[in-house]
């Protein structure tokens, strides 16, 4: 008769499974046995925070719950940082961990924690499995928990004497949700209130991605000619080069409030909307705004966003309703400020030979080399502020940012993920030296693998963000300098290709080798970050990391 182990690993599989990340250690050795006769594809990592950050980003570019495991203990503590990312971030995602047999838990014992309550705060379900028949309705239960509207992280604890147990049962079958549809009064109302408004406004959130609703939301904008702002994590939804209705990305600084329109709107209609992406307060500082809530779930209760109608289920389905109830196209000129000054920029510096690099210079490049279908991971740092405000995102899910949780490290292994899940599509991991050298041993994985990808550095030899900040605020910084290693050499002595760029003209042909060749290639690209000053004077000032 199969164990346990076995049986989670068969619900594994009737979860439609494709790879589970993390690494193997004395309390998970049954579940590792039995993955071993599975096709499920086991990616050991070398640590489990990058594990974590590869099953987030998966999650996050699938919609099918991304899924890590580690041991007891100090394995299970090193998930904690990507899974609170990907909870915050609503990318679905199952953590396993091993445990200590519950023979010992109930006193002082070695690498005992409890699991449970540690993930708790972190997730929307935690549960240690105390009994091998419950295995099927646990998996099932986190992986339908996980991958509902609004998708996050959940938690099993695994004890090892329990996967060791003899059990007949088989696992459950799976049903999909559905969404439901808003009432047509809903409709009627919102349609009314549009119809009503002179300079609507359309703030487009993360749950146009994770609902497959962008088609939907162009349509939509283009029918009555509203013009579309968009959160760090909804980059793409309207492309930016070829539609004019999109004003670009919001939630960066604090000037967003002029620049992107909202101050002359009288009308916000948020659609797949999260709240931790940009705060009502910011662009709703006086409460005068009108508010239309279209996503699966309903409003968040906060004295900046009080909606007059929610829509609430399918946002797609409710989009294409709400296009064709003949309301009159509005022609809202609002917030072509920030479109603008955007485009201006980035031409200014198309062809800069300054050096070190301009942020606005190393954009450029990057996006005329990377096909529209390119995927770019962007680490937390300078370079994210850049990246999430001039990178031109042409389709859904091609730049994934942390922004919820904003953690750094999440780039090379995230961008290991996207290589894996899409290995005909081109991966950029575009990283600060800070943030790579949080889960450098992940080129080792990368390696071993045979991802196709590249791993761009903007390289300033510190914390670069916080030193500017530091500057603006006290006139001086402090302890924001390290050294850095031979990033050509690691990048070698990792099995990879490693490029120095010595002049701006060198960038992009460097790019274009390095995704043409295939393989791993680690970019070392110089940047000078005094340019922060600039996108200050352009486009207003630049909220604090934890504001953002």
């Amino acid at each position: 008769m199969q164990n346990a182990a076995q049986l989670l690993v068969q619900c594994l599989e009737a979860e439609e499974v494709r790879f589970i990340f993390g690494i193997p250690g004395e309390e998970n050795l049954d579940l590792i046995d039995a993955l071993a006769d599975s096709p499920i594809q086991f990616i050991t990592t070398r640590h489990e925070q990058g594990a974590a950050f590869m099953a987030d980003v998966y999650g996050r570019l699938t919609g099918k719950a991304g899924v890590c495991i580690s041991t007891l203990g100090p394995g299970a503590t090193n998930l904690v940082t990507g899974v609170a990312d990907a909870n915050m971030d609503r990318a679905p995602i199952v953590a396993l961990a091993g445990q200590a047999a519950t023979t010992r838990m109930h006193k002082e014992s070695h690498q005992v924690l409890d699991l449970v309550s540690l993930f708790n705060p972190i997730s929307k379900y935690a549960a240690q499995i105390l009994e091998p028949e419950t295995v099927p309705e646990v998996v099932r239960k986190a992986f339908k928990v996980a991958q509902s509207e609004k998708p996050g992280a959940t938690f099993i604890d695994f004890p090892e004497n329990i996967a060791k147990m003899p059990v007949p049962n088989t696992p459950l079958p799976v049903r999909r949700e559905r969404l439901p549809m808003a009432p047509e009064s809903h409709l009627k109302k919102a349609a009314e209130l549009i119809d009503a408004a002179e300079n609507p406004l359309i703030l487009a959130g993360n749950g146009v991605i994770r609902t497959h609703a962008h088609l939907e939301l162009q349509a939509f904008a283009e029918a009555l000619q509203i013009p579309v702002v968009n959160t760090f994590m909804a980059k793409g939804v309207v492309p930016f080069f070829k539609n004019p209705l999109a004003l670009g990305t919001a939630g960066l600084q604090a000037g967003d409030y002029e620049n992107c329109g909202f101050r002359d709107a009288d009308l916000v209609i948020t659609v797949g909307f999260d709240m931790v992406e940009y705060h009502p307060y910011l662009w709703n500082p006086h409460h005068s705004h009108r508010i239309i809530h279209i996503d699966t779930t309903a409003a968040e209760v906060d004295q900046d966003y009080l909606p007059d109608i929610e829509l609430v289920g399918n946002i797609a389905k409710n989009l294409r309703r709400l296009t064709h109830l003949g309301i009159a196209p509005k022609h809202s000129r609002i917030g072509r400020q920030l479109r603008h000054s955007l485009i201006e920029e980035m031409n200014r510096c198309s062809h800069s030979t300054a050096w070190p690099l301009k942020p606005q210079k190393i954009i450029w490049d990057l996006r005329t080399v990377l096909p529209r279908e390119g995927i770019t991971v962007v680490d937390v740092g300078a370079h994210k502020m850049w990246m999430a405000r001039m990178f031109r995102a042409e389709q859904p899910n091609t730049c994934i940012i942390s922004n919820g949780f904003a953690s750094m490290g999440i780039a090379l292994p995230g961008a290991i993920a996207a290589a894996l899940t899409y290995p005909e599509r081109p991966v950029v991991a575009v990283s600060g030296d800070a943030g790579f050298m949080m889960n450098v041993q992940e080129l080792e994985t990368a390696v071993r693998l045979g991802v196709n990808m590249v791993v761009l550095i903007w390289n300033d030899g510190g914390y670069g963000l916080i030193e500017w900040k530091q500057q603006r605020q006290f006139g001086r910084s402090a302890y924001v300098s390290f050294g850095n290693p031979d990033f050509v050499q690691l990048a070698q002595s990792f099995g990879a290709q490693g490029t120095r760029i010595d002049r701006a003209e060198a960038l992009q042909p460097a790019l274009k080798s390095a995704l043409e060749a295939g393989g791993l290639h680690v970019i070392d690209c110089p940047v000078d970050y005094s340019e922060n000053d600039r996108l200050i004077e352009l486009l207003g000032p630049v909220l604090s990391e934890a504001e953002e």
